[in-house]
């Protein structure tokens, strides 16, 4: 996508068409809250558009209490709502980072910590409806 522009009027038209059809709308970023997608206008930027509610989510290793933690207050002060804060791991490990990051999160944020999503699976977690659902009241 390197040097293609991006047209965010055309973004907002097609979710705003699509928010009118479906009950729930999730919307990926494209590789981390402060990342620029056209000259001037961050992944951010774009969230307060669309009035969306965030969830974070950070790979679970050495460096992901700072990460997470100034990207739930940066969505804070950009006056959106974080809704919960995923943490991605993808091996087991012994890594004392990656065996204490929910913990320590959880003590310092006050966001839910929800569990990854596996594969397979049949329906949402208990805490992920919870998440949904607590999306609508706002």
């Amino acid at each position: 996508m390197e040097n293609v522009p991006v047209d965010v009027e055309k973004i907002l038209a097609a979710f705003q068409t699509l928010q009118c059809r479906v009950e729930h709308v999730i919307v990926e970023g494209t590789g981390g809250w402060l990342v620029q997608i056209r000259p001037g206008y961050f992944v951010s930027d774009l969230a307060v558009a669309m009035k969306l509610p965030v969830l974070v989510v950070a790979q679970s290793r050495l460096g992901c209490l700072n990460h997470a933690a100034l990207t739930v207050r940066s969505v804070a002060a950009y006056q959106l709502r974080c809704v919960g804060l995923v943490l991605n791991s993808t091996e087991i490990t012994s890594d004392v980072a990656a065996l204490t990051n929910a913990d320590i999160l959880k003590r310092i944020l006050n966001v839910p910590l929800l569990a990854g999503l596996g594969e397979n699976l049949t329906e949402l977690p208990v805490d992920w409806r919870l998440m949904l659902d607590s999306t609508r009241e706002h």
